[in-house]
């Protein structure tokens, strides 16, 4: 655990021990001592996720603009991790399909995503009309790749096959390093937790769209949502003469 700390963070390293710990409880089932019996896991400390700027948004969508296939493929990506900050695998498990609806999850009139989420729940995502409009182009420009006929909607350059979510991880990573920005799907999760929050959008509603069925990720994703009505009230009340 000291040198996990020293290298990792808190949060990694008590998950470390998490896992560990349920590994030694069986052990010990069978008669053998528990070496984990008295110790205690690492404090975790929350950090605050950055959300991004304005500006950082801009410079991540401009490093991703034109016509290739590429280009139109990962600006659909970046734009539906805005739209819905939806996890990596779950975007990486869009499937498409233009001659069947029954075996798509994309619905190009409602502007809507079905998606699966951990442990196999499925749940619906709404994307906005930038996000649509993005997809859009990256579904036309996917129609000339020489593996459209697969159904996993993202589909590597050069007509390789379908991006896995390391893949897809890898992509986004790349995008920000080309514009100086620090960007990974968990940012975009955070961001649009923190945005639909900030503006009033209701709890139980992120709950449903994120795919939480505790309120322990909705204390952490909206912490620094927290602050914002604060802040903002701050000039208000203070700065009364």
């Amino acid at each position: 655990m000291v040198w996990l700390l020293g290298l990792y963070s808190d949060a990694y390293a008590s998950n470390q021990y998490r896992a560990l710990q349920q590994f030694f409880k069986w052990l010990a089932e069978e008669e053998l001592p528990d070496p984990m019996a008295r110790l205690h896991p690492p404090t975790v400390t929350e950090k605050l996720v950055p959300v991004f700027t304005s500006e950082e948004l801009s410079k991540v969508q401009r490093a991703c603009q034109g016509r290739s296939f590429a280009q139109r493929r990962d600006a659909a990506i970046i734009a539906v991790f805005r739209a819905t900050g939806i996890r990596a695998a779950e975007l990486a498990g869009i499937r498409y399909d233009a001659h069947d609806p029954q075996a798509s999850d994309v619905d190009l009139w409602q502007r809507e995503i079905t998606v699966r989420g951990k442990g196999g729940k499925v749940r619906v995502v709404k994307i906005t009309h930038d996000a649509a409009r993005a997809r859009d182009r990256y579904i036309r420009v996917r129609a000339g790749h020489a593996q459209a006929w697969r159904r996993p909607l993202w589909l590597g350059v050069s007509n390789r096959g379908p991006l896995t979510s390391n893949g897809i991880c890898q992509m986004v990573a790349r995008r920000g390093r080309e514009c100086g920005v620090v960007v990974h799907p968990r940012r975009f999760r955070h961001h649009f937790s923190h945005t639909w929050l900030d503006r009033g959008g209701a709890e139980a509603d992120l709950m449903e769209l994120n795919g939480w069925s505790s309120p322990q990720m909705l204390r952490r994703y909206g912490a620094s949502a927290r602050s914002g009505p604060a802040l903002r009230s701050y000039d208000r009340i203070m700065d009364m003469p």
